[in-house]
């Protein structure tokens, strides 16, 4: 992937990819599921703590990601391959999640410390997922300017934004969310993330030259 020349659709695509590595989806169900035996303060420092985290770890990936790359000594085709396996282990599980009864998990979860689950599992890897870790790690070293490195951070900031704001209200939009509306879209989504994991895998591979993808 290569970032070449901006232009606004290449600017959207880049929005929407970023929507899907740290937008608020993959989290939600997770995060009302740990959150749900807390009270409206501490569960509001949770989400806080979550999206900061979350942020600060993706910035870090747009500055230094291709530094990193090097340092490892990983190509941009391994990353996709690990990045594909993780996301699709995370969308298996929430495949799995969303046609189980939790019963019983709320009060496990409400005795945990809120601060280290802000942390883990939340901001990482739910919030800011594999697929988001991959493809920033791919922009950053496809930036060739200043001015991408500063659209990217703009960018970063802004689903980050989206993600404070829902995050942070979600006492008064959980009330209007139907459990099992929400688990019928967990299922959905936790296909077409595995789709996208498998796309990643698919995508590393080609890049190695071990398959042919027909059709890209």
């Amino acid at each position: 992937m290569t970032l070449g020349e901006i232009d606004i659709w290449e600017i959207l695509d880049i929005l929407i990819l970023l929507l899907i590595g740290m937008g608020p989806k993959v989290a939600l169900v997770p995060f009302l599921d740990l959150t749900a035996g807390m009270d409206s303060d501490i569960r509001k420092r949770v989400a806080n703590r979550m999206v900061r985290t979350a942020t600060t770890v993706a910035l870090v990936l747009v500055v230094l990601g291709a530094f990193l790359m090097k340092l490892l000594h990983f190509s941009p085709e391994a990353l996709y391959i690990a990045g594909g396996i993780v996301f699709l282990l995370l969308a298996l599980r929430m495949l799995s999640e969303a046609s189980e009864e939790k019963e019983g998990h709320h009060e496990k979860a409400s005795g945990r410390d809120a601060e280290k689950m802000a942390l883990y599992p939340l901001a990482v890897p739910y919030l800011l997922n594999p697929a988001g870790i991959t493809l920033l790690v791919i922009f950053s070293g496809a930036i060739d300017s200043w001015l991408m490195l500063g659209v990217l951070v703009i960018l970063v900031l802004l689903v980050a934004a989206l993600d404070w704001l829902i995050f942070s209200n979600l006492d008064r939009i959980a009330k209007h969310l139907d459990k099992s509306r929400l688990a019928v879209t967990e299922a959905v989504f936790g296909v077409l993330l595995a789709a996208l994991a498998v796309e990643l895998v698919l995508t590393g591979l080609a890049n190695l030259g071990v398959i042919d993808l027909v059709g890209h």
